[in-house]
């Protein structure tokens, strides 16, 4: 059973609907009606980071399987919460200005391709190896 990787793909969906939450107050906050994606700066800089997380949900959540499949359940669990902490730094930096945005999503993107190169490598060992 994956339950470690299970519940970091839960901590993932729960972030990302947080960041929907956002959304709708920024909205509020700074009188942008839907469908309207831009606006108020500080709209647009919350709108973003929904809108990065969901970019990248697809190459981080099969990576993250993947890689528990066919490496280790806990050691993905483990990267799963990186990127979480990534994409945390990501949120607040963003929130703050633009340009502080760098940090988090190095941390994000380096998680998520220790996910795929380690999962991408597993695969073909194993292909290799039959």
């Amino acid at each position: 059973m994956y339950h470690f990787t299970a519940l970091v793909t839960c901590l993932a969906i729960l972030f990302y609907f947080f960041t929907s939450i956002q959304v709708s107050k920024a909205r509020s906050a700074f009188g942008v009606k839907v469908p309207a994606t831009s606006g108020h700066p500080d709209f647009e800089r919350v709108f973003r980071v929904q809108m990065n997380t969901l970019e990248w949900m697809p190459i981080f959540l099969p990576s993250l399987w993947l890689f528990a499949v066919y490496i280790s359940d806990p050691f993905a669990a483990g990267l799963g919460l990186v990127w979480i902490a990534g994409r945390l730094l990501y949120m607040f930096g963003y929130s703050q200005a633009a340009a502080k945005r760098g940090r988090g999503f190095g941390i994000q993107a380096l998680a998520a391709i220790v996910l795929w190169v380690g999962a991408s490598g597993a695969i073909v060992w194993r292909i290799v190896q039959w």
